[in-house]
């Protein structure tokens, strides 16, 4: 129910609901108009509900908060739904009215004067809703190792458990690397030394080749003196 004299927000009390624990909401009227605007808040449970600031007069264009406290509830909920209501009631008063002006009389009905009613509904919420938890994604290329480490990885450093799976499983991964490595680099020096190795047994044939030439050569000019 829409109100032209005050504004009242928000439109329904959203009250935490906790087991013998007090829980608190406000909310907020402005006065809308130029003029004075008194106010009353009442409710449909006044043993339930203590509210602070259950009437007064606003100035034109003023505002005031309101807070409404819920006694201690004893036991949980079973069902969440709440018949619980409040309705804030509004007149136009006199220019410079106090609170000497304010009574039970200008919440009744008379020729010329309008009562405005605003009403709105309790709405019980959780007291510490569970904050939500990210679904973790799923890698089916991962091997039953590598998902620990990446399971490890985005845990938290408070778990010292898994924290050390993740050194040890990091330990291992590095030793893998290095092992690696290391295997190279003797097969790239045994490449080395095959190299070297052909490269001499190359150039020892061609010096033969050339040796029993110039021999071959040297015995057939002495014969050739020989026979002169």
């Amino acid at each position: 129910m829409s109100s032209t004299l005050l504004r009242v927000y928000p439109s329904e009390l959203k009250i935490p609901y906790e087991v013998k624990k007090q829980r608190s909401c406000c909310m907020q009227l402005t006065n809308r108009t130029d003029q004075f605007v008194a106010f009353k808040v009442k409710t449909t449970n006044p043993r339930k509900y203590s509210v602070k600031h259950s009437c007064g007069i606003l100035l034109p264009r003023g505002s005031c908060n309101v807070t409404v406290t819920m006694q201690a509830p004893m036991e949980m909920l079973s069902d969440q739904h709440c018949k619980d209501k409040f309705l804030v009631q509004s007149v136009a008063v006199k220019d410079r009215a106090t609170m000497k002006d304010f009574g039970p009389q200008l919440f009744t009905k008379a020729p010329g004067r309008v009562i405005e009613d605003f009403k709105l509904r309790v709405v019980y919420i959780a007291a510490n809703p569970p904050s939500p938890v990210p679904e973790e994604e799923e890698e089916e290329d991962l091997s039953p190792r590598s998902e620990e480490v990446h399971r490890c990885i985005g845990a938290s450093a408070a778990e010292p458990s898994c924290a050390e799976g993740t050194s040890e499983m990091l330990g291992v991964v590095g030793e893998r690397e290095y092992a690696v490595d290391e295997h190279q680099k003797l097969q790239d020096e045994m490449e080395l030394m095959l190299g070297k190795a052909r490269s001499s047994q190359q150039g020892f044939s061609l010096t033969f080749v050339v040796f029993v030439f110039m021999s071959s050569v040297f015995i057939g000019h002495l014969m050739n003196e020989i026979k002169v």
